[in-house]
């Protein structure tokens, strides 16, 4: 039964999703019970799992080696919250798109991301996790580009362009994996890399670092987080809720596969790890702070979030077998960011929809006389930024005792504190950013007056669909950080151990010890809040107070380093053709003037119009092709072809 689940979960959705175009053509109705069972049967289907913790799946001669597919506590956990995801957006996407163009092509794709992430949860070797990793990265391209607008079409290039790019990447790690270690399979890479030569740690490392941008670039990792703050305020809201509350997890359950198997416990990559962690949670933070978009300010925040855990995945490895806290605190961070910015973008959309903008300075004050979508936004804004008595607290907390834990082993070892004490303001500080930007959106929606123009929202701005997703996902937030000890710690031992977690401690999360730090970021927050956003990024004006969005716009990553280092590329690339053309040109011509002195253009005609440097013809660059061009292509082709055969 359990080998049937596991199939069924990921084929279902993907056989379902043919189904959405018919259905539309009989009745609209049909469609849109399509798109809210079948994420309801994927769950009832995902619950089943957990009742066979061992199920295993091998599927030979597919894709010509073969998928293997494996349920795990964390990996069954992963699934279970996709499930709830799809689920709950299903709920809200019907009276989204009630009077949206295209939404039958986004259901197609949105029933078959789901089967290509299952895949990705469920697979039991890096090639089978490739495979659906990038089937989900193409299916989830029509999800950024569903408006057809000129902005979502860029958006939509910037998030394909460093998917395949990540994607090329990791595929060139795992190659080479493959070569060093003769396996991909989860259970035998540990063992083949305790026994690989020091010789060849190098190259180990280098798969390794391959890999890691390939992942890294799903996660939103700095520096390849250019497609999160460009795609989700051009993506539908239901789109904007998973992707980043699941699919960047797809990215981050790669960077722990890399870290569980092949880099346990090894400091230079916990280093690089931490590194980058600390770098994406601070500048996710800030960059939130400064935007006046709302679903782009809820992009940097994810972006911010993926650092935090980022940096409980680095402090496992620091860790060791000591690793328990650190381990929770990634596993609980990554199920909290997942509820959380379930509601807080299927939130976004129902302010989207009676608004029709996402400029703050358009939708201020818009909810102030609607108290069900203003306390549902505040769980999830106090969740995330780490209120005590909400979900998100416990988790952040977890990961800040990990940091204070490897603090107090460096000082019984005598060693110095410098550097981690530095992380650990950091964390505080991100932390404290958060609730900062977090208090700027619910302030500018939900206190402030009105927008001069604002059209008043009808009496029914949010359906009941749409009403019951954020209940789903506010409750579940409630409920877990109300009872702690009793439903998180449970959990987090259950899939920690995945991620060899030791046994651990319990925490008492409401005495002072465990308090200090919320206290201390909340405390930035408001500093923050006070002196930052309310006298530097808002002015007075003659219709109240307006947001202004400070951060200089030059400092674009996409438009200040990627494109023109692609550019730059691309000119040398064709610089380098043009040359090689035209030495191919000449050397053909001054072959044939010493082979066939009596007759030249024996070998190549006087008037043909392909050979470039023989014809007369205006020359244009890199828009003809040549004959010698194509002859050297082709024998430079077979040299390294017989090259690679005999070396």
């Amino acid at each position: 039964m359990g080998d049937f689940l596991l199939l069924f979960l990921i084929l279902f959705p993907i056989l379902a999703s043919v189904w959405v175009f018919p259905l539309r053509r009989r009745d609209r109705r049909y469609r849109n019970w399509l798109i809210q069972i079948v994420p309801a049967v994927e769950l009832a289907a995902a619950l089943l799992l957990l009742l066979w913790p061992a199920a295993e799946l091998e599927l030979p001669g597919i894709c010509g080696v073969g998928l293997h597919l494996a349920a795990g506590s964390l990996k069954s956990l992963l699934a279970l919250v996709s499930a709830f995801l799809w689920a709950a957006t299903g709920l809200n996407c019907p009276s989204y798109f009630a009077s949206a163009e295209g939404c039958n092509r986004f259901y197609l794709f949105w029933l078959m991301t789901l089967g290509a992430l299952m895949g990705v949860f469920l697979a039991a070797d890096l090639f089978t996790l490739f495979v659906f990793f990038e089937m989900m990265s193409f299916t989830s391209y029509v999800w950024v580009a569903q408006n057809e607008t000129e902005e979502a079409v860029r958006a939509g290039q910037t998030y394909l362009a460093v998917a395949v790019i990540g994607g090329m990447a990791l595929l060139t790690g795992l190659v080479l994996l493959q070569h060093l270690l003769g396996t991909l399979d989860f259970a035998e890479l540990a063992a083949a890399v305790s026994a690989l030569p020091e010789e060849k740690r190098t190259a180990l490392y280098t798969a390794g670092g391959l890999a890691l941008a390939g992942f890294g670039a799903k996660a939103g990792m700095f520096p390849l987080h250019i497609w999160l703050p460009k795609a989700h305020p051009v993506a539908p809201a239901p789109a904007s809720a998973l992707l980043s509350g699941i699919l960047t997890k797809s990215g981050v359950f790669g960077i722990l596969l890399l870290s569980r198997y092949l880099f346990w416990a090894e400091l230079s990559w916990s280093r690089v790890v931490l590194a980058l962690g600390v770098v994406t949670m601070v500048l996710g933070a800030v960059l939130a702070l400064f935007s006046i978009d709302l679903k782009r300010t809820l992009a940097c925040s994810s972006m911010s979030q993926i650092g935090f855990i980022l940096v409980g995945v680095a402090m496992q490895g620091f860790l060791g077998h000591e690793n328990a806290l650190a381990a929770w605190g990634t596993v609980l961070h990554m199920l909290n960011h997942s509820l959380i910015k379930l509601v807080l973008f299927v939130a976004a959309g129902v302010v989207y929809l009676g608004t029709h903008s996402l400029n703050l300075n358009d939708i201020r004050g818009w909810g102030r006389n609607k108290p069900v979508l203003k306390a549902l936004s505040f769980v999830g804004a106090a969740s995330i930024a780490g209120v005590p008595g909400f979900s998100g607290y416990v988790s952040k907390t977890l990961l800040h005792e990990s940091i204070v834990e490897y603090l107090h082993v460096l000082e019984a070892a005598g060693a110095s504190t410098g550097w981690f004490t530095a992380v650990e303001w950091l964390f505080l500080i991100s932390g404290g950013l958060t609730a900062a930007y977090m208090a700027k959106l619910f302030v500018a929606i939900f206190v402030s007056s009105r927008a001069v123009g604002q059209r008043p929202a009808v009496r029914e701005y949010m359906s009941p669909g749409t009403q019951a997703a954020l209940l789903c996902g506010a409750g579940l937030l409630l409920l877990l950080g109300l009872t702690p000890n009793g439903t998180m710690e449970p959990l987090a031992q259950w899939a920690g151990t995945f991620l060899l977690a030791g046994e651990g401690h319990s925490v008492h999360y409401f005495t002072w010890v465990n308090l200090q730090g919320a206290c201390i970021s909340l405390g930035i927050g408001a500093a923050v809040y006070l002196l930052v956003v309310r006298r530097l990024l808002m002015r007075r004006e003659a219709d109240g107070m307006v947001y202004l969005d400070r951060w200089p716009a030059r400092l674009d990553l996409e438009n200040l380093v990627y494109r023109p280092a692609l550019s730059a590329l691309t000119f040398l690339g064709a610089l380098c053709a043009r040359v090689a053309a035209s030495v191919g040109d000449w050397v053909v011509l001054i072959g044939e003037k010493i082979l066939f002195t009596r007759a030249p253009g024996i070998f190549v005609p006087k008037h043909d119009e392909n050979f470039g440097t023989y014809g007369r013809k205006q020359r244009h660059f890199l828009t003809e092709e040549t004959f010698s061009f194509d002859l050297m292509v082709a024998g430079g082709g077979l040299i390294f072809l017989l090259l690679y055969m005999l070396l």
